[in-house]
Order: C-alpha cells, then sequence, then structure tokens
C-alpha cells in the first residue's frame, strides 16, 4: 500500500490594474502558505509547514476583434523560493467571449488560454526525504474557461482555477474536472466555491481538491 499525502494551502492573490496610453494590462502576485501531511498504514506522518509557491502573472489586451471577442498575451514568472527549486517562466495566450450585452444567453463568457512553462536554474534538492533531484519544469497549460450564468450575479465556471497540463518533459496529461460556483454580494465582494478531481492521471498532479475564496474589490 502507498502513502497518502494531503496538504492545506492558505493563498494571498493581488492584482494591480495596469494602463498605458491606450493599452490596458494585469499584473497578478500569488503566495501561499502550505502545510503538508503524510500518512502511510505503517507510521503517522511527517508534517510540514512553510511558504508555498510565489509567483508573478502579468498579461494585457493585443486585439478586441468586436464588442464581443479579444484576445490577450502575457507570461509567468514562478520565483525559486519555498516549495520550488528551480525559476520557471513562460508566455501565455488567451481569447475572450462575452456575449453582447443585453443578450438573453446562458453564456457568461468563454475564455480559453494556454501557457507554457519551462524551468531553469534547478537548484539540488537531494535529502533523506527526497533522494532524487526534481527534474527541470516543461509543462504545457491548457485553460478551456467556460462560464454559465445561474443567476444575475452567481455563475459556475469550469476549469478557471485548475486547468488541463501536459508534462512535455516526461509525456503524460493530468486532465481534472474543476468547477467553481461564484457569487457577487456586491460590486466590492465575491466569494466562491470549487472541487477538482482528476479524470486523466499520466502525469501525477492530485487526486482531488475543494476550495473556496473570498475576493475584495476596491
Amino acid at each position: 500500500m502507498g502513502t497518502e499525502t494531503y496538504s492545506d494551502t492558505l493563498l494571498l492573490r493581488y492584482y494591480q490594474p495596469l494602463e498605458f496610453d491606450q493599452w490596458r494590462g494585469t499584473l497578478r502576485l500569488d503566495t501561499s502558505n502550505v502545510s503538508v501531511y503524510s500518512h502511510s498504514p505503517s507510521e503517522t506522518g511527517v508534517d510540514h509547514h512553510g511558504a508555498g509557491t510565489t509567483f508573478l502573472t502579468a498579461w494585457g489586451t493585443v486585439t478586441n476583434f468586436n464588442q464581443s471577442w479579444s484576445s490577450s498575451a502575457g507570461g509567468r514568472v514562478i520565483l525559486p523560493v519555498a516549495l520550488s527549486n528551480q525559476w520557471v517562466a513562460g508566455p501565455q495566450v488567451g481569447a475572450s467571449y462575452k456575449p453582447p450585452l443585453g443578450t438573453q444567453t446562458w453564456l457568461a463568457d468563454f475564455s480559453p488560454l494556454t501557457r507554457y512553462m519551462y524551468g531553469f536554474d534547478v537548484q539540488n534538492n537531494t535529502g533523506p526525504g527526497n533522494p532524487s533531484p526534481t527534474p527541470a519544469v516543461r509543462r504545457l497549460e491548457l485553460y478551456p474557461t467556460v462560464g454559465i450564468q445561474l443567476a444575475p450575479n452567481t455563475q459556475i465556471r469550469f476549469w478557471d482555477e485548475n486547468g488541463i497540463n501536459f508534462n512535455a518533459a516526461a509525456g503524460g496529461w493530468f486532465v481534472p474536472l474543476d468547477a467553481m460556483v461564484t457569487h457577487r454580494v456586491n460590486r466590492h465582494f465575491l466569494f466562491a466555491v470549487g472541487a477538482s478531481k482528476q479524470v486523466v492521471e499520466t502525469y501525477q498532479q492530485y487526486k482531488w481538491m475543494v476550495y473556496s475564496k473570498a475576493s475584495f474589490n476596491f
């Protein structure tokens, strides 16, 4: 029988609007604190508590094709701190479709995004609990994000928080079913609850995940 590992993550996320002449963009900072619990039939498990992954993401509008369609481009950098033993960076491109204002439809938006992450300057992180060094990241990330309007202020969103990953270094796919229900209380506050369950896992990530978030806009 194998070892099961569970983790609790507190994630803090900050968005900063960017403007330059007619160009509009966004800078996003993510950082986290993680508690890991390892359990196996033969031992009580070893707990770990500390800082998690920290990364910066920036993107901006490239083209507004019409009232409904737009495209964006940007990139992400994962810092080599805490749980990450390497620099990881990569470009991203996305698109967004929103039905025209006044249209009676269940679709809130369709916002696919593709990102490729490339790891480099890998630090040696071997030790008693990790006898093999972590290889450099080569990962394709796909987010076929779809938002469905359930009520005027309530949506269910698929593949918004957790997307599809392909391990370009060793091969293998990780495909989850990810869904999140969001409710906007007012223009300043939104909360959400969601869950994600792996469907295809030839590239191991996690078995299941439940999460919630609170968002404040100023």
